[in-house]
């Protein structure tokens, strides 16, 4: 039998994979840890949509809201919407680089900017409701 050595199953060659800065480093994490992985970063996928939906309804809604603080809480949470995707990107790599290295898990700002501009998007919409 020949060295399996950097190889995976599908015969890919681990030294393949993109992103490179990721892969190439470190030895094959368990696998169950790679994919828990991903399953976050497709979660802040989801939410970015989910931020992105929710700019734009507060938008395009005919809220009683005080319409230049509508506007901003919706610039806001669109904003968000573009900006989680990338961190969740950075983020993913990361942790996987983390985990092939077995080295801790880095912090991550996402979760705390995410939860904060909710938070400031809803305080601009509940202003203003009770200032319309």
């Amino acid at each position: 039998m020949g060295d399996d050595h950097g190889v995976a199953a599908t015969g890919e060659r681990a030294d393949s994979r993109f992103p490179r800065r990721v892969y190439d480093v470190g030895d094959e994490p368990d696998a169950r840890a790679s994919l828990a992985n991903e399953r976050t970063f497709l979660a802040w996928i989801r939410t970015g949509l989910a931020l992105a939906a929710s700019g734009v309804a507060l938008e395009a809604l005919d809220l009683d809201v005080r319409p230049g603080l509508r506007l901003t809480a919706a610039l806001l949470l669109v904003a968000l919407s573009a900006v989680a995707p990338v961190l969740a990107w950075f983020r993913w790599a990361a942790v996987e680089r983390a985990l092939r290295l077995r080295r801790p898990l880095p912090a991550s700002p996402l979760g705390p900017l995410v939860a904060l501009g909710a938070a400031v998007a809803a305080v601009l919409v509940l202003v203003g409701l009770l200032t319309a």
